[in-house]
């Protein structure tokens, strides 16, 4: 590529940088109100999506659906067991596993949490548009899906034509 000639993209990542901190803004001073940083929410909100799971969360899937790096994940689980907001315990299939589950606090938080983000939600929907903001939510996760790692027949195939 000349490095004189302009991009013809916008910058896709930074697009979605952008959004995501423009939602964030009204998520946070709640987040905030709470004693919750950004990441606390995240494991909060991920073991409250799964609060049924009778045997807790394994740590790898709250590190992957929370987007945390295993070495911060685990500075984030210690001053949330430390704030009484988890607990954490060896899984009962393999010792070497922790799992990982939500205080009635913790729950408490995210029930009171989700109140406020679920207004917001409702709040873009109404100026989206309903059909608008389903039709984002499949965007992303149309992007999501294709920019996954496929498998090296697959990948291959499609960079050959």
């Amino acid at each position: 590529m000349d490095p004189n000639t302009p991009f013809i993209h916008r910058n896709l990542p930074r697009l979605l940088l952008e959004a995501r901190e423009a939602v964030m803004q009204h998520t946070r001073p709640s987040l905030r109100d709470h004693g919750l940083s950004d990441q606390q929410w995240r494991v909060l909100r991920v073991l409250g999506e799964h609060a049924g799971e009778s045997g807790g969360v394994e740590t790898g899937r709250v590190a992957r659906e929370a987007f945390l790096l295993g070495p911060s994940l685990t500075g984030v689980l210690t001053r949330m067991e430390r704030d009484g907001l988890i607990e954490r315990s060896r899984c009962p299939d393999d010792a070497r596993r922790t799992v990982v589950r939500a205080t009635a606090e913790g729950l408490r938080l995210v029930g009171a949490l989700s109140q406020t983000i679920e207004a917001h939600y409702a709040w873009m929907e109404a100026r989206l548009g309903k059909a608008r903001l389903a039709q984002l939510y499949a965007l992303l996760d149309d992007v999501i899906a294709m920019e996954q790692p496929a498998d090296q027949g697959e990948t291959a195939s499609r960079f050959a034509a």
